[in-house]
Formats: structure tokens, sequence, C-alpha cells
């Protein structure tokens, strides 16, 4: 495909010769542009500089079923300690979430955090230029107060030590486990493990202990923020005039005197969705899949049914002398 592209390309600009003598010509070439290809200059961060984010996937038994498992891994650049989050989306809110819980594992934030390109974060990035944050993660960034970076497109390996982290995790905790009773249960190994194991190792580049090594960078690190930063998913939706709010594919029952009215639904770790107008919580219902139909609080739309039940109609009451004065007339 590459050959017959150049050939199109060169034929235009006057080639007249054939297949063989272009690739003959391209053939050592090639062999010399994937070996350059390959050749990378290894940067070292100082203690607390950088921290570098990915996330990697697995299939493992969740309660007796098997399930897709996102992990989302973050390294400190300088002592190579690691920390990893598994949950069941790899989406804005548990991208944010999974470095909130690395961070409050170290004890402090980096000055930076180097990402991949994922639309959670980046809103856009084109090669040889800066990237452009979505603005939540932007806040997010604030909020904790590290500066974000993102890789150069179509190069991952810059945050090689990261994704290096992704291959270790799958190849040896989820190799020695492989079966959980939640997710609860599953962080709970995965943190065991890290202090008992990975913290434990000697890296093989350094050559030192991890654990050792991050007492030295712990530090460089900057003080967590005073209060967590709110994760959870927000967005302004309408309630319909049937009494309902839409999320993710499903609808959700308002109390009807909202009807009409521009409302905050959130969306939190629990899997909870709750609708607010202003500060007040106005309905809280448990996430559900599409699949599994609409979720109603039949008191939720009470006033509604009591407006569409139909009205009887007034008999009007007579005396009984009126009808025996109509029957002595007819007589």
């Amino acid at each position: 495909m590459e050959r017959a592209v150049i050939l199109r390309e060169i034929q235009a600009d006057g080639y007249s010769g054939g297949r063989t003598v272009l690739r003959n010509y391209i053939r050592p070439k090639r062999a010399l542009r994937m070996t350059a290809g390959r050749v990378t200059v290894r940067f070292e961060t100082e203690p607390g500089v950088q921290l570098q984010s990915d996330w990697g996937t697995v299939r493992v038994e969740i309660g007796g079923e098997a399930r897709e498992v996102k992990f989302c891994v973050n390294t400190l650049g300088y002592s190579r300690r690691f920390h990893f989050w598994c949950t069941n989306s790899e989406d804005a809110e548990h991208t944010y979430e999974g470095i909130q819980r690395s961070f409050e594992y170290f004890g402090g934030v980096t000055h930076e955090v180097l990402l991949d390109n994922q639309k959670a974060a980046v809103y856009c990035h084109r090669r040889g230029e800066a990237a452009t944050f979505q603005v939540r993660f932007e806040d997010f960034a604030g909020h904790m107060g590290f500066k974000a970076k993102a890789c150069q497109p179509y190069r991952a390996r810059t945050k090689g030590k990261d994704e290096r982290m992704v291959g270790y995790i799958k190849g040896n905790f989820f190799v020695r486990y492989q079966a959980f009773e939640s997710f609860a249960h599953l962080n709970q190994q995965a943190e065991q493990w890290l202090s008992q194991e990975a913290d434990q190792r000697q890296h093989g580049t350094v050559h030192e202990v991890v654990a050792v090594r991050f007492g030295r960078e712990q530090p460089s690190l900057k003080a967590l923020p005073g209060t967590r930063y709110d994760t959870a998913y927000r967005q302004a939706r309408l309630v319909s005039w049937d009494g309902y709010i839409e999320v993710r594919g499903n609808r959700y029952s308002v109390p009807s005197q909202w009807v009409g009215q521009s409302m905050l639904v959130r969306i939190g770790l629990d899997e909870r969705v709750r609708v607010f107008f202003a500060e007040c919580c106005v309905a809280e219902h448990v996430l559900q899949e599409r699949a599994q139909g609409w979720v109603t609080v039949a008191a939720h739309h009470a006033a509604l049914w009591q407006q569409t039940r139909p009205v009887a109609p007034v008999v009007e009451q007579r005396p009984l002398a009126v009808y025996q004065e109509a029957v002595t007339a007819w007589s």
C-alpha cells in the first residue's frame, strides 16, 4: 500500500520506471527508518514533578459474573511508585476520581499530570500544537493544584513508565487474583497488593526499592487540597411535560410541579441519580440500564393523575312531587 501511494506521487512528477526499481530503492531505507523510529531518549523527572496517568482493561469475575473491568493507573515519574483503581467505566468522572484517589494514596500532589489524549480530559490536540483541555478537567486540575499536560499525538510512549505499569498489573495482580466479591473487594485487594508487593519491588531501571525511592520523593509533593473534588457527573436537563427527565438513555420521574423546569442532574460513584433545583434535591433514583425501563416513583405524578381523572357529570336532583304532578297531568 505504501509503495503504491509513492508510485502514484512520483509518476505524477514524471517518473516512468516500474514497481521493481521502486521496491529495490525503498527496501534498505525502510529498515533504517524503522530502527530510527525506535530510538528514544529516556527522560527522568525530578522528585514530585510528574504523575503519568493511563487506563487498562481486563475481564475478571465480579460477584460470580464475568465482567469487564477498567482500571486507572497513575505512576510517579521519579520513584515509579504507582496506584490503580478499578471501576466499570473510564469516562471523565471516573478519570478524575482515579487520579484523585491516587494522590490521596501518595499523600500529596505532583506539579504536573501527563495524560494520553483521551476525550475525558483533552478537548483538542493537533500535532505540533499545545493541547486544549476540557473545561471541567481544567477545573479539576486547578482544585488539585497540578498543571495538565498531554502526550504529543501518536507518541503515547512519552508516558512509557505508566504504560509499562498497565502491563505489570495485568501480568501480576490479575494473574494471581481473578475473582472478587464486588468492586469494593477488588480495590481493597489491589491496595493490599500494592503496599505488600508492588511498593517493595526492586525497580529494574533505577535499581532501587520503590518504597525507599518514594521516601525521598514524598517531601517534594504538594499538599492535598482541604476538600475533595466533586467528581460526580453533572449536567442540566429539562423536565418533560409528562414529568420525566432523560439521563443516559433512560427516563426518571420528577415531581410534577417541576414540569418544564431546567434541573441539575448528578450521578455519583454510588450509582444514584439525584435531581436538583438550585441546592435542593427534588428526586433520587438508582441508576438503571435503558433495557430495565423507565424509573417511576408514583407519588411524583399523583397530581398529574388527579388532573387527568374524568369528572362525573352532575345530575340534577328533583323532588318526587314533580314526577307525581307530571303523571297526573297525563292521566
